[in-house]
């Protein structure tokens, strides 16, 4: 008879406020055979809280690819495991990836057991557009990738979240002012916190006095208007000639009836008149 492989749970834990943790999680955590933790020491302040004693195992980013295989050993042994970070939930910007990945592919079952996201928390409450979004995590700090980042969120019409530590804030404070122009901007810190706050102000005003910013925060930032990205792009194609217009998207491989559509579209005008000039 074959033995039966454990099944990895993805459990997440309050960002600040311990009630946060759903009932479920807490059930989780007391039937699984091992906790897998960011912190063992952090996490013990947790269970030991709801009275829960288990077996911990260190996880965390840097030993992430080591431990993942004795994850994987246990699970295969038939243990059920339980995946937890510091806060919030495991594999956004935090541990867990890998060994939700590796899991998969031995054929190990993975089961989500949801609770509190900062960036989902941050975003409901910005007052900001929520019906598209895009979450950056961490700003990088190699120079080229961070200016490929803050290229995206200049450009970017969706709402952006990202994450930033308190010591880092007046940097990347600093380096969105130079991009976001008018657009709004919240920041989001201490969520479900005693000194929980969300700051609605213009970016410079923040950046006078960020000696407040304490904690871990989340940045919501507002998209680039449609219109302001139509009027842009109308710009750029109006100070090409036809010819050259039809060059540009000709290099990127479409053929001529699409190249006409788009060219009309560009223009505003009927696709009939572009026609007649490249007959």
């Amino acid at each position: 008879m074959e033995n039966k492989t454990g099944t990895l749970y993805i459990v997440a834990t309050p960002i600040g406020n311990l009630k946060d943790i759903t009932l479920r999680a807490i059930e989780t955590l007391e039937q699984v055979d091992v906790i897998a933790a960011e912190d063992t020491r952090h996490t013990l302040k947790l269970l030991n809280h709801f009275g829960i004693s288990k077996p911990l195992i260190s996880y965390h980013r840097h030993n992430e690819e080591t431990k993942t295989d004795v994850l994987i050993e246990k699970l295969k042994r038939g243990e059920d495991i339980a995946l937890v970070s510091d806060a919030g939930t495991p594999g956004i910007s935090d541990p867990g990836e890998e060994a939700i990945k590796a899991a998969i592919k031995q054929n190990i079952e993975v089961i989500t057991i949801p609770g509190a996201c900062a960036s989902i928390q941050a975003l409901i409450g910005s007052g900001l557009d929520t019906s598209e979004f895009t979450f950056l995590g961490f700003l990088p700090t190699n120079k080229k990738n961070r200016k490929e980042k803050l290229d995206e969120i200049t450009k970017s019409t969706k709402t952006i979240v990202i994450y930033e530590a308190p010591h880092k804030i007046k940097e990347t404070l600093t380096d969105l002012a130079k991009i976001i122009e008018n657009r709004k901007i919240v920041i989001a810190r201490e969520l479900t916190k005693i000194h929980e706050e969300y700051i609605r102000k213009d970016i410079n005003e923040i950046l006078q006095d960020t000696s407040n910013l304490k904690g871990e925060m989340v940045i919501v930032i507002q998209g680039r208007s449609k219109e302001e990205v139509e009027k842009e792009e109308q710009d750029f194609f109006e100070k090409m000639t036809l010819e050259e217009h039809y060059e540009y998207y000709n290099k990127q491989g479409l053929d001529k009836k699409e190249i006409i559509k788009k060219i009309a579209k560009d223009r505003k005008v009927h696709k009939n008149e572009i026609y007649k000039k490249f007959i």
